[in-house]
C-alpha cells in the first residue's frame, strides 16, 4: 500500500477522530485540523504519539496552509448536533459557507482529492422516502435547523462549482444519523440521551408521538464507506448510512435491551422541524462502492453503551 498524506478538517470531532485512527492504521498520514469548539482534544490524544500524526489548531473560517504534499482533503468541520447549532447558529454558517471554501482553496493548491461531508438533513423534512440522491428535498431555510441544513446544501453548490471551473477533483458523501464511541452524551442526538437515560435509570424522553423514523448507522460502517469514496474519485454525492429504520419507540426498546434502565417514555412536543422520517436509499453506494453497512444495530449499540459507562464512572468526564 502507498502511504498517502490526508487532511481531516474537524479532525479532533466524533467522526472525524474516527477517520484519523482508521487512516492511521493504514499507515496513511494524517493532519488534524480544529479550533475545538465541539471536538475534544481528548479524542485523539491516544493519536498524538503516532509518528505520522500532526494537530493542527485552527478555525477553518480563518485561511490556513498546510506544509508539504497532500493527497486528499476531508472536510468534516461543523457543529453537528441540534444543541451545538442553535447555540453556534453563526458560526455553523461561516464553517460550512466560508471554511469549506478554505479547505477547497488547500485541495486546489495541493491538487489533492477533496471529499465533503455532506448530510441527510439537505433532504429536510422528505416527501419521497426511502431518500435517494437525486431528491432535491423538502426544506425550510427559516426554521431552527436551518443553520445547519442550508450551510450544507451550500457546502454541496460550492463544492460542485469548484469542480466545474476550477477543476477540483471532489465527492461529497451524505451521511445519514450516525452512532457510536465518542459521541458527547450532550449533544442532544437521540443515541447519547437515551443511551444516558438508560444509563442513569431516567425516564426517556420521547418528541412527538414517537412514530416518527431513524436509521442507524455505526461509526466503523461509515468510516470505511468515507474511505472508499474518497479514493474513488467519483464525483456526484453518495448516500451513507444503515437503511434498517426504527420508530423512536422502538429505539427506546432497543436500547433498554442493551442498557437496561427501567424509566417510564414521557412525551413532549416534537421540536419545530423535526423530520418525521429519514431512511437512505444505498443502492449508489452498493453499485458504485461496493459497500453496505455490516454493524447491526443490537451490536452497535452494544459497544456504544460500554463506551459510555466509561464515561459516567466516577472522575471520566463525559
Amino acid at each position: 500500500m502507498t502511504t498517502k498524506r490526508w487532511v481531516v478538517t474537524g479532525g479532533a470531532g466524533f467522526v472525524g477522530s474516527h477517520l484519523c485512527e482508521t487512516l492511521l492504521s493504514r499507515g496513511h498520514q494524517v493532519v488534524a485540523v480544529d479550533n475545538l469548539i465541539t471536538g475534544k482534544r481528548e479524542n485523539i490524544a491516544h493519536l498524538e504519539a503516532d509518528p505520522g500524526f500532526r494537530f493542527v489548531e485552527h478555525d477553518i473560517v480563518e485561511p490556513f496552509a498546510i506544509e508539504g504534499g497532500v493527497d486528499y482533503v476531508l472536510n468534516f468541520a461543523s457543529p453537528a448536533s441540534p444543541i451545538d447549532y442553535a447555540q453556534l447558529p453563526l458560526e455553523t454558517l461561516r464553517t460550512g459557507s466560508k471554511g469549506t471554501e478554505n479547505a477547497l482553496e488547500l485541495a486546489l493548491a495541493k491538487k489533492a482529492r477533496f471529499l465533503q461531508a455532506s448530510t441527510s438533513e439537505i433532504y429536510g423534512d422528505p416527501l419521497v422516502h426511502p431518500q435517494h440522491e437525486s431528491y432535491l428535498g423538502n426544506v425550510d431555510t427559516l426554521g431552527p435547523r436551518a443553520v445547519y441544513d442550508e450551510a450544507k446544501r451550500y457546502g454541496e453548490a460550492i463544492v460542485s462549482a469548484y469542480r466545474r471551473s476550477r477543476g477540483v477533483d471532489t465527492g461529497m458523501v451524505r451521511i445519514f444519523n450516525t452512532y457510536g464511541p465518542r459521541m458527547r452524551l450532550d449533544d442532544g442526538r437521540v443515541v447519547p440521551a437515551f443511551i444516558g437515560q438508560a444509563l442513569r435509570d431516567e425516564d426517556f424522553t420521547v418528541f412527538g408521538d414517537g412514530k416518527q423514523t431513524r436509521s442507524f448507522c455505526y461509526v466503523d460502517d461509515l468510516v470505511r464507506g468515507i474511505l472508499l469514496l474518497a479514493e474513488s474519485g467519483y464525483p456526484d454525492p453518495v448516500n451513507i448510512g444503515n437503511p434498517g429504520e426504527f420508530t423512536m419507540l422502538e429505539f427506546v426498546e432497543a436500547v433498554r435491551e442493551v442498557a437496561g434502565g427501567s424509566g417510564k417514555i414521557t412525551f413532549h412536543p416534537l421540536p419545530k422541524g423535526d423530520p418525521k422520517q429519514r431512511k437512505p436509499d444505498i443502492r449508489r453506494a452498493k453499485e458504485v462502492l461496493g459497500w453496505e453497512p455490516q454493524i447491526p444495530l443490537h451490536k452497535g449499540l452494544q459497544r456504544t453503551v460500554a463506551w459510555f459507562r466509561g464515561q459516567l464512572r466516577p472522575g471520566a468526564t463525559p
